[in-house]
């Protein structure tokens, strides 16, 4: 028994230490870490359990014989994280450059399946060349089976990809199928074709990092929710992510003392929020005075900026903040702004987290570019996202409310449980000003002195139409709150609504504007 043991312990040591010390040093040398240091850093110290981890290829051909490395290619296992059970795999780029063949997507699958019939998230660390050319098919076949499992559990439990090294080809599918991205600048790219592809189609010369970099895919593709500048920092978050998810899409949000009394007065939101609605602010500002110890987690920072998007705690409980940027765009909703929003309010859906909606919206962008590219289908996602909703939903008119986007942002009419609003709420279908020109173009045209009759209207249909009382008086607005009192009132709002209970009606699925 002690010579058995001793070979197992030699067999075990031998998957972990990878194709050779050579391929380790290699792999450090790219500034990368194994992907055993990777899962490490991700799960709490000493609870990482690995599985079929003498797993061996059988594939034939193309000198695939002689080459038959413990664990083929990828590590998969579960652990805790802050205590609960997840479950991941990684990519180990030293076996076969981290290339994904029939041993290697089974053992994927397996643990996919082991995650979503346990009800516990799952994350991938992604850092692999594809499938593996020389088992032909049969690796296309265990991508599709990671596709289809990629799918089965989305709504159902937490799915992570972290993109730790190259991604491409087909590889790419299944992260985009995830709820969240994160890559790791200069060692991260994902794309459908490569630089040698495209030079030789389009004659196009770029780099692999301009091509899909990590900052490609924070700032302009949309594909990557997080970047970062090191595997440290990343998986740190991973790991902070994980702290505000349910492990399933049965259960709430894990609640946390944060030692934030519900009572806590926000005066200085008064002198955040300039009364002119045209002047600019940033609306982060606002949401780290009513988060709890004023801390939330951003989602897409860099992509669509003119809306944020955010993870935050109110009394210890998890909320979801979609709110308009004044400091970009003036915050109007766009294509991108429309498409972030409604992905994020479904995916809070689909995990029981309550969302708060911070509203400050001139509109939506108006231009020819917009209108071809389809802001209306587009536009359409965020209102079916909200409209789709069942949890807790609360709407907040911070000061201008304008047109159909302020319909779009949850107001009371598509569904919001709850719309309140600060005393310099404007809510009409467009500016004063804008109004004034249309109901009283001849009247002004015609007038001995327009700009004095135009002033007289403009002043008439603020009056009218836009002062902060006039939704409130129709219903549309359930109260008008003092800013300081704005956390107290989300969280009492939250806290009634916790048992909120809305069945869906019968159907096999809706059909989601594209």
């Amino acid at each position: 028994m002690r010579d058995r043991v001793a070979e197992l312990l030699n067999l075990r040591e031998r998957a972990r230490d990878g194709a050779s010390a050579e391929a380790t040093r290699a792999q450090w040398s790219r500034g990368k870490l194994t992907a055993h240091e990777r899962l490490g850093l991700l799960f709490d110290e000493g609870t990482f359990t690995e599985v079929e981890r003498l797993r061996r290829h059988r594939a034939t051909g193309f000198g695939l014989e002689s080459r038959r490395p413990y664990a083929d290619g990828v590590v998969t296992g579960w652990g805790r994280v802050h205590g609960r059970t997840v479950f991941a795999y990684a990519h180990d780029f030293r076996a076969f450059g981290g290339a994904l063949g029939e041993a290697h997507a089974e053992k994927i699958h397996k643990i996919m399946d082991l995650a979503e019939s346990t009800g516990a998230p799952v994350v991938g660390l992604c850092d692999g060349a594809g499938a593996r050319i020389q088992e032909g098919v049969t690796a296309l076949a265990g991508y599709g089976g990671i596709f289809q499992r990629n799918v089965r559990a989305s709504g159902v439990i937490p799915q992570i990809s972290v993109v730790v090294g190259p991604c491409a080809g087909g590889a790419a599918y299944s992260p985009a199928l995830t709820d969240f991205v994160f890559m790791v600048r200069d060692i991260a790219q994902m794309f459908v074709t490569g630089p040698d592809v495209v030079r030789a189609v389009t004659g196009e010369v770029v780099t692999h990092d301009r091509l899909g970099g990590a900052d490609v895919h924070a700032a302009s593709s949309g594909v990557a929710a997080f970047a970062y500048d090191d595997e440290e920092s990343c998986l740190a978050d991973v790991r902070y992510l994980l702290s505000l998810l349910p492990s399933n899409n049965r259960e709430p949000p894990p609640v946390a003392e944060t030692g934030d009394s519900a009572d806590r007065r926000t005066d200085r939101l008064a002198e955040l929020v300039p009364v002119e609605p045209n002047r600019s602010y940033d609306i982060r500002t606002v949401i780290g005075e009513i988060a709890d110890r004023g801390e939330f987690f951003e989602v897409h920072e860099g992509w669509a900026p003119n809306v944020v998007c955010a993870l935050t705690r109110l009394d210890g409980h998890v909320t979801g903040v979609v709110a308009n940027q004044p400091a970009h765009l003036a915050g109007v909703l766009d294509i991108a702004a429309a498409e972030k929003a409604a992905r994020f309010v479904q995916w809070c859906d689909a995990f029981n987290i309550p969302l708060v909606t911070l509203v400050d919206v001139p509109g939506f962008l108006p231009g020819v570019e917009q209108e071809h590219a389809g802001i209306i289908r587009h536009g359409a996602k965020l209102l079916y996202a909200y409209c789709n909703a069942t949890v807790p939903r609360i709407q907040l008119i911070l000061r201008k409310a304008y047109g159909g986007a302020y319909i779009v942002m949850d107001s009371r009419s598509i569904g919001a449980d709850l719309s309140l609003a600060w005393p310099t709420n404007e809510i009409a279908v467009m500016g004063a000003e804008g109004a004034a020109e249309v109901v009283f173009r001849r009247e002004i045209a015609g007038a001995a002195d327009p700009e004095a009759v135009r002033a007289l209207r403009i002043a008439e249909y603020r009056e009218r139409l836009m002062h902060p009382y006039h939704a409130a008086e129709h219903g549309l607005v359930d109260d008008v709150i003092d800013p300081a009192e704005t956390r107290s009132a989300l969280i009492g709002a939250l806290a009634m609504l916790r048992a909120k209970h809305r069945p869906s009606p019968s159907r096999k699925h809706g059909n989601q504007p594209q």
